[in-house]
């Protein structure tokens, strides 16, 4: 449907747009929907099957429909109640899961622990006992210490989002970068079948990666790998994309990445390297990650300027990817860093349509969570 075409109602479904077979019409209450979801919770992408992503993919179809009318609101979630719960300081997701919820119709409380009683002593499972005695129904977390929202999610009646927990996992950040890669990046051609075939392969088990989507693709992670939860959740699902996933950056930020890569665990194989030049070299995405600050009193940098220097994301070492690469970064963004001023703003760069495309995929995680069917 084209804006010049007369809309439906706010919250009314459109008749006549096009729904994939499959995905959820999302302007109906999503326990009312066929569609299955099998998870509670979403903790990591880990345990997500093939299906299952591409369910999120097609329901973030969906949303972006949404998100393009003129008024983006439906009432799918209307009478839930979400909290957000961030013991981190957050912009892009604590806001993107806010407008998203809101945009359901959600009833949304945010949290800060800076403010709340984890000031004054409150354990974490008295916490989320407290916020579901107040009637949430869904719990949005972040907690600097690996592993919090599983320990929430044990105690939780409801559904609980990892929003990101220390090094570990950001589900929600991985499943926005392989929408937006998506969004991007066409399928390549397969070579025409040879005219003598032999008995067609078995097809995949179910949960195994599809690697349609990114297969022959070249996508670079370069950074601070080892501190990024971005990185470790971005690893299951671009390698289920079938990427030829590639991890840059200084030895010291890489440590055990190679060891995974050895052993490909659960079939997951990518190349490690502080070879920035093979790295770059006919790369289809670049994403360049934070240099955290914070983590250089360690001694695993000798300075920002030397990692600039080194390994920063220029003008001139984007020249060896691919003439229609595409720049991506999490945020937040420290310019002439990690990337420079003018790749972050340049023609390359998807940057904020990443954070317009991580309301997208977070209506559409909370849609499927509120319409579970374990």
């Amino acid at each position: 449907m084209s804006l010049a075409e007369p809309m439906a109602a706010p919250g009314a479904s459109a008749p006549d747009s096009p729904v994939a077979p499959g995905t959820p019409a999302v302007d109906a209450a999503p326990e009312t929907q066929s569609v299955p979801w099998p998870h509670r919770h979403l903790l990591d992408v880990d345990v997500l099957a093939a299906d299952e992503i591409d369910l999120v993919m097609r329901t973030t179809d969906a949303m972006r429909e949404v998100l393009a009318r003129p008024i983006a609101k439906v009432p799918a979630l209307r009478g839930r109640n979400v909290t957000i719960l961030f013991y981190e300081a957050s912009t892009r997701t604590r806001v993107s899961f806010e407008v998203a919820a809101k945009n359901l119709s959600a009833d949304v409380v945010n949290i800060a622990a800076a403010t709340s009683s984890v000031t004054k002593g409150e354990s974490l499972v008295d916490t989320v006992r407290t916020i579901e005695a107040l009637g949430a129904d869904m719990l949005v977390m972040r907690h600097p210490a690996s592993g919090a929202p599983y320990l929430a999610a044990e105690i939780f009646g409801g559904s609980v989002l990892n929003g990101g927990d220390g090094w570990h996992a950001h589900p929600t950040q991985a499943l926005l970068d392989l929408y937006t890669i998506r969004e991007h990046l066409a399928p390549m051609p397969r070579p025409p079948m040879p005219a003598a075939q032999p008995t067609p392969p078995m097809p995949p088990a179910p949960g195994a990666p599809s690697p349609a989507l990114l297969a022959g693709r070249k996508v670079v992670v370069l950074g601070d790998v080892l501190h990024s939860r971005v990185a470790r959740s971005n690893i299951w699902t671009l390698t289920a994309a079938g990427a030829d996933l590639w991890l840059c950056g200084p030895s010291t930020l890489l440590r055990g990445f190679e060891a995974w890569a050895s052993r490909g665990a659960a079939g997951r194989r990518f190349t490690v390297t502080s070879d920035m030049g093979a790295a770059l070299r006919d790369a289809d995405v670049v994403m360049a990650l934070r240099i955290q600050r914070e983590r250089m009193a360690s001694g695993l940098l000798p300075s920002l300027r030397e990692y600039a220097a080194r390994y920063g994301l220029t003008r001139a070492r984007l020249a060896a990817a691919r003439p229609d690469v595409v720049v991506m970064h999490p945020g937040p963004i420290n310019e002439g860093v990690e990337i420079a001023p003018d790749v972050a703003t340049g023609p390359h760069s998807v940057i904020t349509g990443q954070v317009t495309n991580g309301v997208a995929v977070r209506m559409a995680l909370l849609y499927l969570l509120a319409g579970t069917r374990a």
